[in-house]
């Protein structure tokens, strides 16, 4: 196996980023990029953690490099502790993980839990996260604002919830019955794995300018955050060529993202050649109402207002940008493309799977 390799100017030097072309490895490429970018992040070295650093205009690397340079990451770092109990146990925990490290390239064992974004389940191969100092986050939480759902879903993981429903069905107990109609009801309101509450949450709980692992519909994304947004890295090998994409936003439940490059400035140029010459581009209408989501987005979180204000803000923003684009243009702008639709079922200990998405013609794309 061998992935492509796409050269970004970040921090201002050139610095790699593993492309991806089919399913299953996106766990190790999540954090391979992470150990890439964080090379110049932490002043040339990686910090106590570690990071990676390719020879210079490398095109292509293979798994088996791609385990080597993770394998000697791990066994460089140090203990935070020099007691003789912590040290046994950290190589403990360096031993455990080189065990596990084959399933990167096919999937890791992972459990949600709705109750922090930075909650799982404990498995082995959670423990290479805490190794390398990365985050591992998702954003399917249950909303404090709705009682029932809470107490029906409690703390339990992904997979205590699907065995709760199961049981809870054939109880004779109306009122177990009830409480089971209640947590798959959330599961399928939730089925983008991807809440409102968890969403802000997730907002929130990241640090500026940190680099983290983030898993939604058993997929493996580097995240970071950037003035207050949340961005996930553009890993698809069908953008190779493009060094305009690099991160894409991070703003909505639904799937809608817009494509930034690695300054975080919105994409114009994807599949346009950024000719200045060229007509008015009708989808800049669009991305613009992106952009007006993302500043409401982070307005609300910063006041503290209820989510249906920023829906407000957001039919209003699109609204105004709607009137303001057609005042200047013959012609609407065309309609975007519906969200597409996710399905209700969801895997319990899910493998890395690569998200399916056609490469567009526009700058937002919808998955």
């Amino acid at each position: 196996e061998f992935y492509c390799v796409k050269w970004i100017r970040w921090k201002g030097e050139p610095t790699p980023v593993i492309t991806q072309s089919e399913n299953g490895p996106c766990p190790l490429l999540a954090i391979m990029n992470i150990l890439l970018l964080r090379w110049k992040a932490r002043g040339g070295s990686g910090g106590n953690w570690g990071g990676v650093k390719l020879p210079p205009q490398k095109e292509v690397i293979t798994a088996e490099e791609l385990m080597a340079h993770l394998g000697d990451c791990i066994l460089s770092t140090q203990p935070r502790e020099t007691s003789e109990g912590l040290q046994l146990n950290f190589q403990q925990n360096i031993n455990d993980t080189m065990m596990v490290l084959p399933k990167l390239s096919t999937g890791l064992d992972v459990n949600v839990r709705f109750t922090g974004v930075s909650d799982f389940e404990y498995t082995p191969e959670c423990i290479i996260f805490d190794l390398l100092n990365i985050p591992l986050y998702h954003g399917w939480l249950v909303d404090p604002q709705s009682p029932d759902m809470v107490q029906a879903v409690g703390k339990l993981s992904y997979n205590q919830l699907v065995e709760k429903i199961i049981t809870c069905k054939q109880a004779t107990d109306s009122s177990l019955v009830s409480e089971g109609l209640v947590a798959e009801q959330f599961l399928e309101a939730t089925a983008s794995q991807l809440s409102f509450h968890g969403l802000c949450e997730l907002t929130a709980t990241a640090q500026e300018g940190e680099l983290g692992v983030f898993f939604r519909n058993n997929h493996f994304s580097t995240i970071t955050k950037h003035k207050g947004h949340l961005y996930l890295l553009v890993t698809d090998q069908g953008f190779l060529r493009e060094e305009g994409v690099v991160w894409e936003s991070l703003h909505t439940v639904d799937g809608d993202s817009c494509f930034c490059d690695t300054e975080f400035h919105l994409s114009h140029t994807l599949g346009k050649g950024g000719d200045p010459a060229a007509p008015p581009d009708p989808q800049l209408g669009q991305r613009q109402v992106d952009q007006d989501y993302m500043v409401a987005l982070s307005l609300q979180q910063q006041q503290g207002q209820a989510p249906p204000s920023v829906l407000s803000d957001l039919e209003l923003a699109r609204q105004l940008q709607q009137e303001e684009y057609q005042q200047g243009h013959p012609h609407p702008p065309p309609h975007p493309h519906p969200p597409q639709q996710l399905p209700g079922q969801v895997g319990g200990r899910p493998a890395g799977e690569r998200r399916q998405r056609q490469r567009p013609d526009l700058d937002c794309t919808l998955l």
